[in-house]
């Protein structure tokens, strides 16, 4: 009985596969036929509008910049490149089944080659394609004109990088509080404003640990940048401050505002000289606190936007810096 359930059981499968052949035969030409079909139509569907994507994207991508130290303007960051999302894209454009660049989706494509993978070299400017300029502002003197600047630069909502020098920081403690509260980056100034460049090797160190150490008490921060006073440094310098883990920043715009011009000279003088990755030179002045908020309208109105030093060299594209 159980012999004859078995064969029963056989039997009825072979019935069953034989007539499964008959309707869909996976070795007939037809059935072959008809995945390939079924395979073109999920192609087709999805499709030339991809494809369309995928041929289209190479020409809106651009290829990472390396960081390097430049013949005329020294240590230069890098700057990440741009590479097209096919699928994110994709999933954008679908819903209306038509290519439209303005929906490209990008990822940033870091480069290979670091600021921190450079030797020691003074900084002048950002990268030369990065639609950002940094106002620098070195603090010795000039109280009285600090807190008009400060107001000027929260109502543009601008942050600035201050290079503080470390004896004021010392006799102003709530002044430095108040700088790096309202959001703005603070840097070594040397402590006493001496000649960088005629200094001893031990009398180098001395300035720029003696001001980190205040500023690092006043705003519990350590500075990662140092401006030597009037510019004046030698290779040492340079070194030095890169061994306590400092960049070297210097300026590719002087607004000479130390000099006392009119707020239109100065105006006038930036609005000339400006350009993608440039540092800003200026100082506590009447001048320069009268000037400051037209000078930013008219930096911003020509299509820049303005950061801290630090954001002028990270490696990230800003939001303005699209291919179209």
């Amino acid at each position: 009985m159980r012999k004859y359930s078995y064969q029963r059981i056989s039997t009825l499968l072979m019935i069953a596969l034989f007539a499964f052949l008959l309707v869909e035969n996976p070795f007939s030409d037809a059935y072959v036929g008809k995945l390939k079909s079924d395979a073109m139509e999920v192609s087709s569907s999805k499709d030339s509008l991809y494809v369309e994507i995928e041929q289209k994207a190479k020409d809106y991508e651009k290829a990472a910049s390396d960081a390097k130290i430049d013949k005329v303007w020294k240590k230069m960051p890098g700057y990440n490149g741009l590479q097209v999302d096919i699928d994110a894209s994709y999933e954008k454009m679908k819903e209306t089944g038509v290519f439209d660049e303005e929906l490209f989706v990008y990822k940033q494509i870091p480069p290979k080659v670091h600021l921190e993978d450079l030797e020691a070299a003074p900084i002048y400017r950002g990268h030369p394609e990065k639609p950002m300029v940094s106002l620098t502002i070195n603090v010795a003197w000039g109280n009285e004109y600090l807190s008009a600047m400060l107001a000027t630069l929260k109502e543009q909502h601008v942050y600035a990088t201050f290079f503080i020098e470390g004896r004021w920081a010392k006799q102003n403690p709530d002044l430095v509080k108040m700088i790096y509260e309202g959001g703005h980056e603070i840097g070594n100034h040397s402590f006493s404003h001496p000649n960088m460049q005629k200094l001893n090797t031990a009398q180098v160190k001395k300035e720029l640990a003696d001001t980190n150490d205040i500023l690092q008490a006043t705003t519990g921060k350590i500075p990662t940048l140092f401006a030597p006073p009037s510019g004046s440094f030698r290779d040492e310098v340079v070194q030095i401050a890169d061994n306590m883990n400092m960049e070297t920043i210097l300026w590719s715009v002087d607004t000479i505002d130390w000099q006392k011009p009119s707020s239109s000279v100065i105006i006038n003088r930036v609005l000339k000289q400006v350009h993608n990755g440039a540092i800003i030179l200026m100082h506590p002045t009447e001048s320069t606190a009268n000037a400051l908020e037209k000078l930013i309208t008219d930096i911003k109105n020509k299509g820049y936007q303005l950061g801290t030093v630090s954001d002028l060299l990270d490696e990230k594209r800003i939001k303005n810096d699209e291919p179209f």
